[in-house]
């Protein structure tokens, strides 16, 4: 059947839009629009009152709803009796009118709408980010895949977070319970494609909880680099390794960063008896800051004891502590080093044996036998090196002693060495030394390799000196950033820091008699070599203008064998100068059987010989 033609008043729209477009017709308009907008800012205030009331009612029905049956009671008395209240008192109920209306108002406000959710470019990084775990997070048969290509990535990512930049902050999410959460190369996999996706150059934290299956990836901030050496609050037997970050640690102390005072998490290392990790190694790259770390321990150490130190890399870094109160060596040649470590591990069998007789009689242990003692060894493995090439005996081999029953006799060892020669150390010192230190660059298999435990943390894009991981026992893995401890007597450290440091040095010693330095060692008579080592033989710590003096004075030679004593005053501030940092006597013997004193590092005693 064919269509019927439309009217003709259809068809042709002129006429229409001619009514539509007339004079009287827009006048009429313009004036209904100008009464309803009148009418609106006349009647906006009750509009308003009266949303607010609409609002406050919905929210008082919730409100009694979600009142247990057995407390509406109680609550209906309390409503009646405040309306009672308000009735009986003179203006009452007008009062409570206008206070109504002004909640009304309140409540009734027009409020901007609050943009949630992510935007265009975030979600697009949300959904890249969910499709690179794919892969990795998901199971062939799963009838129900919580990762699958094409997915809803929202099902996935419980709470998210972005800077003002658009980068990702934070983000938590759930895994199936089939990955292999337990093992750490598939936790690794996953942090490193999340690394990828979130951002390189940032620093991100990983929480993984076993038992909810799910990850929190945090971004964290730069640890603070401006904390220089100061005078720490702590306890004797108490060590700042460093400062790390606040939710790491429970315990915050003072400190001095730039201008400005604040509490910064630390790293504290404690020693002594009851100590689970008497013993710490650090193992870095050249210049990581190792040796800045030594000498912060050390200033620390001559706070409570007395301290030996060994620079087998013999660049002088250690030279603003020889002559000081409570430093009894600083040896940088392998016969000084060898020497002072004899004597440290006689010192350490001598003070065991005086605290187990003082025990056994029902005394207290002597003094000098509870005395802490440091032996701190910077590099030791070119020591050992210089002595293989010699056909002497490794000085690490003296260590020994003092690794074992270091922690009951309070003597503490720290070995510092670099990643390259870590092989060439002993086993004892690979045992005994629980706590653990990794500085500088470095990956995650090789902070294993060390620390025993992977990092939970990313790389640095740029490391700064005296910045790595710190790990105390079983302890969990921490972040770690060594104050800045340089040597004063480089011409490249700052006034500030070299002020620092010098503060924290001890003072010069001198003869106990007030004198003037005595004239040089070497114009003595020679020791005696073939003394035999007399045990319970005690160490004046108190009198030490000699550096050496006292840690190979007191008879602490080799039995029957090879020198070990005849020690030098140490450099004072005057007539030393021309000497090389960490210079002192040393005892060689000539192929007559003659020793004789030699002064000097150990090039110098290769020199003479």
């Amino acid at each position: 059947m064919a269509r019927r033609p439309l009217p003709r008043i259809l068809t042709h729209s002129a006429p229409l839009a001619r009514m539509a477009h007339s004079a009287p017709l827009t006048r009429s308009r313009e004036l209904a629009r100008s009464a309803a907008d009148s009418a609106s800012d006349v009647f906006h205030p009750l509009i308003t009152i009266g949303r607010g009331l609409r609002r406050l009612g919905a929210a008082g029905r919730e409100r009694w709803a979600g009142t247990p049956k057995e407390q509406r009671g109680p609550l209906a008395f309390f409503v009646g009796a405040c309306l009672l209240v308000v009735w009986l008192v003179p203006y009452g109920p007008l009062l409570a009118l206008i206070a109504v209306m002004g909640a009304g108002a309140w409540a009734g406000r027009e409020r901007t709408p609050v943009a949630t959710g992510p935007s265009e470019a975030e979600t697009e990084r949300l959904r890249a980010l969910y499709e690179a775990l794919v892969p990795y997070l998901s199971a062939e048969g799963d009838p129900s895949p919580l990762y699958a290509h094409g997915g809803d990535w929202e099902r996935a990512f419980v709470e998210y977070a972005f800077d003002d930049s658009g980068r990702l902050e934070r983000l938590q999410l759930k895994y199936p319970a089939y990955f292999t959460d337990g093992e750490d190369r598939s936790r690794v996999r996953i942090e490193q494609v999340l690394y990828a996706k979130a951002g390189r150059g940032r620093e991100y934290h990983f929480t993984w909880d076993e038992v909810a299956n799910q990850l929190t990836l945090t971004v964290l901030d730069a640890l603070p680099t401006d904390i220089a050496a100061q005078r720490f609050v702590t306890s004797p037997g108490e060590t700042v390794l460093g400062f790390t970050d606040p939710d790491s640690v429970q315990r915050t102390l003072p400190v001095t960063g730039g201008e400005e005072s604040r509490d910064a998490p630390p790293v504290v290392w404690r020693t002594g008896q009851r100590s689970t990790e008497p013993h710490l190694l650090v193992l870095g790259q050249p210049g990581t800051g190792a040796t800045t770390l030594l000498r912060s321990i050390a200033l620390q150490a001559l706070q409570h004891g007395d301290v030996l130190v060994i620079d087998g890399s013999g660049t002088g870094e250690y030279g603003c502590l020889a002559g000081r109160r409570g430093v009894l060596g600083v040896e940088s040649g392998l016969a000084g080093a060898l020497a002072t470590l004899e004597w440290a591990s006689h010192e350490t069998g001598r003070r065991l044996v005086e605290g187990n007789r003082a025990r056994q009689a029902g005394g207290a242990a002597p003094d000098d036998t509870r005395r802490p003692l440091w032996i701190i060894a910077d590099r030791p493995t070119a020591l050992s090196h210089i002595a293989v090439a010699e056909g002497r005996d490794d000085p690490q081999r003296w260590l020994q002693v003092p690794l074992r029953h270091g922690r009951a006799a309070h003597v503490t060892v720290v070995v510092a060495d670099q990643f390259e020669t870590a092989e060439l150390l002993s086993d004892p010192v690979r045992a005994h030394t629980k706590a653990r230190v990794v500085l500088g660059p470095a990956t995650s298999e090789e902070v294993r390799a060390v620390l025993g435990a992977p990092p939970h943390t990313t790389p640095p894009a740029m490391v700064p000196p005296g910045r790595g991981y710190a790990r105390l026992g079983n302890a969990p893995v921490l972040r770690l950033q060594v104050p800045a401890t340089p040597d004063p007597l480089d011409d490249a450290t700052g006034q500030a820091h070299r002020e620092a440091v010098t503060a924290l040095l001890p003072e010069r010693t001198v003869p106990a008699d007030g004198a003037e330095p005595t004239e040089p060692v070497t114009g003595r008579e020679p020791l005696d070599t073939g003394k035999p080592v007399t045990r319970g033989t005690s160490v004046d710590v108190g009198k030490s203008g000699d550096v050496g003096t006292s840690a190979r004075a007191a008879g602490a030679e080799p039995d029957g064998g090879s020198a070990a004593a005849g020690a030098a005053p140490d450099a004072e501030e005057t007539g030393s100068a021309a000497e090389p940092v960490g210079a002192s006597p040393r005892v060689r013997t000539d192929k007559g059987g003659e020793p004789r004193v030699i002064k000097g590092s150990v090039e110098a005693v290769r020199a003479e010989g």
